[in-house]
């Protein structure tokens, strides 16, 4: 175990943990929401630093980041927690064992190792990905500080739930993030997910300010959060928020963990959420997890000339010339070396 960042000691052996949006209180021998970080005598620790329950080798469109190094692959590792308890969670097995087993399975990989694995598979980034990064925030930092110094780049995919200088902290280390904006009702966060809106939103901006790429995705579900005017909202908050080239991913929902009883999310309404953010003025909008056609594809802002061409993960094209459209000279946005 190692001594938790972020954490302030109190009276009677409790702590206020500081690293989410929780803002947890903690009592001597009790655990914080994410079910991995526990106070042992008046000091918080982390239960997961060093225990790896996955990592694969995958596609940089995975994440999906569309607009940072496309074709690369990216190494990606997470521990067992999450401090979101999302009912459609998809990898419910890792995000959810602290709190509903009560156990903190992984394998004891130290960071240097994690890196010369990313280093021998040839990937260009390591992604802190599959649950929530923020809660094994310190494993995470010491890897991508090692990494970072090898020349490989950074990548969270998060749900953007963490405190300001948290979000600070990362962004010295961090060279993209892909973050979930799962709704724009405070509502849905509260009963779907176990969070809140509000923090999620201060996040984007900062690290936006603070120049980390962002990407944002949208997991649009049948009869929740797939409205028009929902939908607008988010592509707004996108745009005057944030930046008009942020890229907005609105993938499809099919049904798991406690979330059995929705339909899979059809085709037109992907097709629906793309043509909103279009229309709003969002230059990049990509429908996934569900075949669109050309919703993958990256287009020329100004041209609309197709200059990535996409199929699933796959790369089948791609004509840009030192990150700008080859027909009209307009520079697309991203990190593209």
């Amino acid at each position: 175990m190692k001594e938790a960042l972020f954490y302030k000691k109190l009276e009677n052996n409790k702590v206020h943990c500081e690293l989410c949006a929780h803002n947890c209180t903690v009592a001597d021998g009790k655990r914080g929401v994410c079910g991995v970080r526990e106070n042992q005598q008046g000091s918080l620790y982390t239960l997961v630093y060093g225990k790896i329950a996955a990592s694969n080798i995958d596609p940089i469109e995975k994440k999906p980041l569309f607009h940072f190094l496309p074709g690369s692959s990216s190494y990606s590792i997470s521990t067992v927690g999450c401090n979101f308890r999302c009912l459609f969670c998809q990898n419910y097995g890792i995000s959810q064992s602290p709190r509903e087993k009560h156990i903190i399975e992984g394998e004891d990989v130290e960071p240097k190792a994690v890196v010369e694995a990313a280093l021998a598979s040839g990937c260009q980034s390591i992604s802190y990905t599959y649950t929530e990064p923020t809660i094994y925030f310190e494993y995470a930092q010491d890897i991508a500080i090692l990494a970072k110094e090898k020349g490989l780049k950074n990548v969270f995919v998060s749900n953007g739930f963490m405190n300001p200088p948290v979000a600070e902290a990362a962004a010295t280390f961090l060279h993209a993030d892909n973050v979930d904006l799962k709704s724009f009702r405070d509502d849905y966060y509260r009963k779907i997910c176990g969070g809140r809106l509000q923090p999620v939103l201060d996040t984007l901006k900062l690290l936006k300010k603070l120049g980390v790429w962002v990407e944002v995705t949208t997991l649009v579900i049948p009869g929740l959060n797939d409205s028009k005017e929902e939908l607008t909202e988010i592509a707004s908050f996108i745009k005057t928020g944030m930046s008009d080239d942020t890229p907005w991913h609105v993938s499809g929902f099919y049904p798991t963990y406690k979330m059995t009883d929705r339909p899979p999310t059809p085709p037109d309404s992907l097709i629906k959420a793309r043509e909103i953010g279009l229309e709003i003025g969002l230059k990049y909008v990509y429908a996934g997890n569900v075949p669109i056609p050309d919703g993958e594809n990256t287009h020329c802002s100004k041209c609309k000339k197709t200059l990535v061409e996409r199929y699933g993960f796959t790369i089948k094209k791609n004509v840009m010339k030192e990150g700008k459209c080859p027909y009209c000279s307009t520079p697309v946005s991203g990190v593209w070396a």
